[in-house]
């Protein structure tokens, strides 16, 4: 979560202004600006063996043509083959089915949503038209922080004490600002920008943060192309103890977190780090996660409503696209508030 505008008059210290602060000189002309400036894109614990390890291409997990079997896909009945679509190729009949369902839903919701749906088990990569455009991260970006700082603790560049890592545990299970300030100012802007390319997070924009010297983890953007690199990242290349680590916490946010890949419901074991805020183009809301046996799919959703909608359509919009990714239908609308 980022905190809006509107609850800016909560004065917060100098050293730690409120991430959900936001520059009022900034307008929506040069956001769009700077976006294109940057060169983003087009303005775009559990086991660890069971955690979040790439699936296998067993018989049991995928067939010789990459097509998933009913265990490892969601559950759907086949379709018959003259009415499968025939991209996005090398997801299986019934998901391909499911993704043309998502793009002629998004048709019909406000603002704009860059999404990417990646199988594990095949390789196989959905990118609808906008994953390519930068959105704001919001509280996002607090899972890059988490990686860096248990990446760079394991190489023994700094040493995480357990106030530290209860601190990080505050950042993702309730998406705390505090917290994430208290971490990004502990460690520094450089130890975190420095690295985060190496995750996946290449061209992040930084915008400026009133009464903050350099970049800073509440005014960052990026593409959905890049925040699921960060998420693929964290499940295949992260060692097991870690990768263990960050799925359990992941999977167990507190509930102003169950929205977005939270949808895709209980039976595929969902985790994610969302992020919610006010911005000059109105309401940002992201999540960022993975789904299904052995975490297979991963899904990251950014939705910047640019002032078409609020709060509850983006949360909805978010969630309604996993449920029927992973469900194969509708759910019911979030019933969840906008928290600082």
């Amino acid at each position: 979560m980022v905190v809006p505008m509107l609850w800016s008059v909560m004065h917060p210290p100098a050293r730690r202004p409120s991430a959900r602060v936001r520059a009022a000189g900034l307008t929506a002309g040069l956001l769009a600006a700077a976006l294109l400036a940057a060169g983003c894109g087009l303005l775009s614990s559990s086991h660890a063996s069971q955690a979040g390890t790439r699936p296998r291409g067993t018989a049991a997990s995928r067939s010789a043509s990459g097509t998933p079997s009913p265990r490892a896909a969601p559950a759907s009945p086949a379709s018959p083959a003259s009415a499968c679509p025939a991209v996005p190729r090398r997801f299986s009949c019934p998901m391909r089915a499911r993704i043309a369902r998502v793009k002629r839903f998004l048709r019909t919701r406000p603002g704009i949503t860059g999404v990417v749906l990646t199988d594990r088990a095949t390789g196989a990569v959905w990118r609808n038209r906008y994953a390519a455009t930068p959105v704001y991260m919001a509280s996002t970006s607090k899972l890059a922080m988490a990686i860096t700082l248990l990446l760079q603790n394991r190489a023994g560049v700094i040493h995480l004490t357990s106030d530290d890592m209860a601190t990080m545990h505050q950042m993702l299970h309730v998406s705390s600002d505090t917290a994430a300030d208290d971490l990004w100012f502990k460690f520094g802007a450089s130890f975190y920008t420095g690295f985060f390319g190496r995750i996946g997070l290449t061209s992040p924009l930084y915008l400026h943060q009133p009464g903050v010297s350099g970049p800073y983890w509440g005014e960052m953007a990026c593409p959905a192309d890049e925040l699921s690199r960060v998420v693929n990242y964290a499940l295949d290349d992260l060692p097991a103890t870690l990768r263990g680590y960050l799925v359990g916490e992941l999977r167990h946010v507190a509930t102003d977190q169950h929205y977005g890949v939270w949808g895709a419901g209980p039976a595929s074991r969902p985790g994610n780090k969302d992020g919610w805020s006010v911005e000059k183009p109105g309401w940002i809301i992201n999540s960022a996660g993975f789904a299904g046996p052995g975490a297979r799919y991963t899904l990251v959703m950014m939705n910047s409503l640019r002032g078409q909608g609020n709060y509850r359509d983006g949360t909805d919009t978010v969630t309604q696209i996993a449920a029927m990714l992973f469900r194969g239908h509708p759910v019911a609308a979030p019933t969840l508030r906008a928290t600082p």
